[in-house]
């Protein structure tokens, strides 16, 4: 059994791994596209996710493919569908990391903290605050309410907002993903934690712009691509909503002549919210060893994707 590991996480696996496994240590994108083709498990996660997704395009006898990543819409899933490839992703690993971000976009959208740092650095003292948004009595529709979703819920709700929820089932009293656009202009905070599917593609449209608040701000901590961005350019140049708050862009990196780095009342945090902890690879690798034990006791593992449903 050979298994393609990163060379970042060998301290942290090494000690625990089984005898007789034979491990190849990557340590950039050559190294794993070499070593990934014969190899029956893949931990191959790279900087970039479309680098990870050709290593694992290039895996030949994949068994079960591991990812610190939640959102697998780079991923060949058709290609592993098709080799009966188990995968199992990173929902969980950044949650706390990712939750508390969007609370941040809230927060500094509520205050502009974004214009009191300008303000700041230009060496001003202004008689009047640039955000005045109270979170209190606020309302926040989060569209995606899984464990990343559940966890910004709870810390909006400790602000006092009022938090509705979506979920594809409905489940607990939450949304149906055919129920949520009818009541869209009832809240202040439209935040996206859904994972990347054909469904959501573009599921922010011109249309579901035009139904938010004027005073309502988009807050993106999923994928790029739930947004249709020309659409959300135009919303924000024409103010019919008071801004918007991006983690996530598409494409990424986004180019630096793109015209929403420059759309009035927005955000960029250039996709660091899963990044901004210390603890992620300690999570990840407590994961995978979980796993890897599963995996060759033959149990069941942990974080299963459902490769039909991309989650």
């Amino acid at each position: 059994m050979k298994a393609v590991l990163p060379a970042l996480a060998r301290p942290l696996l090494e000690p625990r791994l089984p005898e007789g496994l034979d491990v190849a240590w990557f340590a950039n994108h050559d190294e794993a596209n070499a070593m990934v083709v014969d190899a029956d498990i893949a931990w191959v996660d790279q900087q970039r996710p479309v680098w990870t997704a050709e290593t694992v395009g290039r895996g030949n006898n994949l068994k079960w493919v591991s990812t610190i990543y939640a959102g697998l819409d780079s991923f060949p899933l058709d290609l592993l569908k098709a080799g009966g490839v188990t995968v199992t992703n990173g929902n969980g690993i950044n949650a706390i990391a990712v939750a508390e971000y969007a609370v941040l976009g809230v927060l500094v959208a509520a205050k502009r903290f974004d214009e009191v740092v300008r303000i700041a650095d230009r060496r001003e003292w202004p008689t009047d605050a640039p955000g005045k948004i109270e979170l209190f009595e606020t309302t926040a529709l989060i569209i995606g309410y899984g464990t990343i979703g559940q966890m910004i819920g709870e810390r909006l709700e400790a602000f006092g907002v009022t938090v509705s929820g979506v979920t594809r089932s409905g489940r607990g009293g939450t949304l149906r993903p055919d129920q949520w656009q009818a009541g869209l202009g009832e809240y202040d905070w439209v935040i996206l934690a859904a994972p990347s599917t054909d469904a959501t593609k573009a599921m922010i449209g011109a249309e579901e712009l035009a139904a938010m608040k004027n005073s309502a701000w988009l807050i993106n901590i999923a994928r790029g691509d739930m947004v249709d961005q020309e659409a959300l350019i135009e919303a924000l140049t024409k103010r019919r909503i008071a801004g918007a708050f991006l983690d996530t862009v598409s494409p990424e990196p986004l180019p630096p002549e793109h015209p929403l780095w420059s759309a009035p009342n927005t955000i960029h945090t250039m996709h660091l919210s899963g990044r901004s902890q210390t603890r992620m690879f300690m999570r990840a690798a407590t994961l995978f060893l979980d796993n890897l034990d599963a995996f060759m006791a033959g149990r069941p593992m942990k974080n299963v994707v459902d490769l039909e449903a991309g989650y």
